[in-house]
């Protein structure tokens, strides 16, 4: 058996799958090497280390026939950009958090932004369960559009946050951003328009015992006149079309108020001239990951004017 010496994150049982998913979603596990248990502690094969970090000795993963890249991993859920059986059955097995092997049969798609999957191995099954940074959410890919990778940028905003805020998120889904920014905020009233994730985030809030989370099944284009207050926080995460609701946005949002608009772009600042005719105080562009060859998903956060 090969082995190879690599930084190394500590942790104990309790809370070694939660801290494996946190690890896959920042891309720090070195997916090459088999993490290993010391009595009540995980070790698992990291790829930089930091201060407080140790080096050990990892066994060495066997080849595997296909690249552990082409998967994405969503809770027990992997899903195959390719529909290969076979690789699907060797990917289940060799995987013991993995309950189901899906391939994408469309792209995100329709006024729900939905996926379409065939099952390859496995349960057969599009929910699951998602741990992370303490909170979990069930989660239906053919019902909702749900991207663990927004995790780190989850905890940004949650971090940007002052005490009891009042927060609108108006593109929902299951609830991620919500429920992750409820543990800072007074009241967060999380819209969306699609009712099968409005059923999911309800679950969702029970889950998590958010009782300051109010779901709402409502077109966020008609928001200002349904609800009767404006917001210290507004979150737009809807990349594909959410700069058309800023006039929205800036209607809910209190005087110096803080907005995240969510936007796929082809260059740095290709909103900014949009944003501009609300007159706000400041507006900063941020990266949060690439989206496909020459488009980037970018959150603008805007300060509102007085």
């Amino acid at each position: 058996m090969v082995k190879v010496e690599q930084w190394a994150c500590c942790v104990s049982k309790k809370k070694g799958e939660e801290s494996r998913q946190q690890l896959i979603v920042s891309g720090d596990l070195d997916t090459s090497l088999k993490p290993f248990v010391e009595g009540d502690i995980i070790f698992f094969p990291i790829l930089s280390g930091c201060e407080g970090n140790l080096r050990v000795f990892f066994a060495a993963h066997e080849k595997r026939r296909f690249p552990l890249e082409r998967h994405e991993l969503i809770g027990g859920i992997a899903i195959l950009q390719e529909p290969d059986r076979m690789a699907a059955e060797t990917l289940l097995a060799s995987r013991p958090g993995i309950h189901t092997v899906l391939a994408t049969t469309s792209d995100v798609q329709g006024e729900y932004r939905t996926r379409e999957f065939e099952v390859l191995a496995g349960v057969h099954t599009t929910r699951t369960r998602v741990i992370e940074y303490g909170h979990h959410f069930t989660v239906d890919l053919s019902e909702a559009y749900f991207s663990p990778r927004l995790a780190t940028e989850r905890q940004r905003l949650l971090h940007q946050m002052g005490e009891r805020e009042a927060v609108l998120d108006m593109f929902a889904g299951v609830g991620p951003f919500a429920i992750t920014m409820s543990t800072s905020a007074r009241l967060v009233i999380a819209s969306d328009i699609n009712p099968a994730a409005v059923i999911l985030m309800k679950e969702n809030c029970s889950g998590n015992h958010c009782t300051n989370v109010m779901p709402v099944l409502a077109d966020s284009g008609r928001l200002s006149k349904i609800l009767p207050w404006k917001f210290d926080r507004v979150v737009m995460n809807l990349p594909i079309i959410a700069p058309q609701f800023l006039e929205e946005a800036f209607r809910l949002c209190r005087p110096c108020g803080t907005i995240h608009c969510y936007a796929l772009v082809s260059s740095e600042g290709e909103y900014l001239d949009q944003i501009d005719r609300f007159q706000p105080t400041a507006v900063r562009e941020h990266l949060v990951r690439s989206y496909s060859p020459g488009k980037w998903h970018t959150v603008y956060d805007i300060t509102a004017g007085k």
